[in-house]
């Protein structure tokens, strides 16, 4: 057989081969992750084996398709109005601007420089994915309220909220947080809280994270034990935490917070 296309996709969190025939279907797929050659038929094996020659590295394993996990299951029976993963970074806040009258739309706005801290912080999340972080943006929680991004990974369940502070100064003494000359709030008693919603919505540990956008100068006195304080220039760092939890546990707990119905019981 000649023909065979091989296309390179990033999907579900995974770095993948698609070796396709003519007519566009997929007979097979590489996971460069696992080492994993999955055949849809046995028939093409040599065929896509010669197609996917120069890609191959290491040892490799050539076999059907793994069985599908509980999660990956309850992902394909998701509909897609409730399957969170689409959703953008202040995905709540693109709804909120587009829903302004076209003569305001131009005006300032803080709204706007939440939105850009958000989406900054959220592209940073998103690039932890080769980690093995799965990352969901504006998780929606009852009570109007939401959880910037949740980030699953093998450092544990991260509950992160994200604070504008384009060249502020940011004070930081638990539970207090003033950027600026802005009023003082009790934003750690906020963050600690989505955390707590977030953990008895995923049944699951879910620690705090305040992340501080853009700020010219931080200061936190004295540290919180408990929340996790960074700046947007540190989330790399992140992609060296483990040992909490394994693969099958991240798939189990991102198929599960990605599904809206989830947030209903938090």
């Amino acid at each position: 057989m000649s023909g065979l296309r091989v296309t390179p996709a990033h999907r579900q969190g995974r770095d993948r081969l698609y070796v396709s025939l003519p007519d566009g279907r997929d007979v097979a797929w590489y996971d460069r992750d696992s080492g994993h050659v999955s055949l849809v038929s046995e028939r093409h094996r040599a065929d896509v084996l010669a197609a996917l020659a120069p890609y191959l590295t290491g040892e490799v394993s050539v076999g059907p398709p793994p069985v599908p996990t509980s999660a990956d299951l309850a992902r394909l029976s998701l509909h897609p109005d409730d399957d969170l993963a689409p959703n953008r970074p202040g995905e709540a806040l693109h709804a909120e601007l587009d829903r302004l009258p076209a003569t305001g739309r131009f005006r300032q706005d803080p709204r706007r420089a939440e939105l850009a801290a958000q989406q900054l912080l959220g592209d940073s999340l998103d690039r932890l994915e080769p980690a093995g972080w799965r990352i969901i943006h504006s998780v929606p929680l009852p009570g109007a309220d939401r959880i910037d991004h949740l980030a699953v990974g093998p450092g544990g369940v991260l509950a992160v909220h994200t604070l504008a502070a384009r060249r502020l100064r940011v004070r930081i003494a638990d539970p207090m947080v003033r950027a600026g000359r802005g009023v003082r709030g009790p934003l750690l008693r906020l963050t600690r809280r989505r955390a707590e919603r977030a953990t008895l919505a995923l049944t699951a540990a879910v620690r705090p994270v305040l992340a501080v956008v853009g700020a010219a100068r931080l200061d936190v006195l004295p540290a919180p034990p408990d929340v996790r304080i960074l700046r947007e220039d540190e989330v790399p760092a992140l992609a060296r935490l483990g040992g909490v939890l394994k693969p099958a546990d991240i798939e189990a707990l991102y198929a599960a917070a990605r599904d809206r119905r989830t947030w209903l019981r938090a």
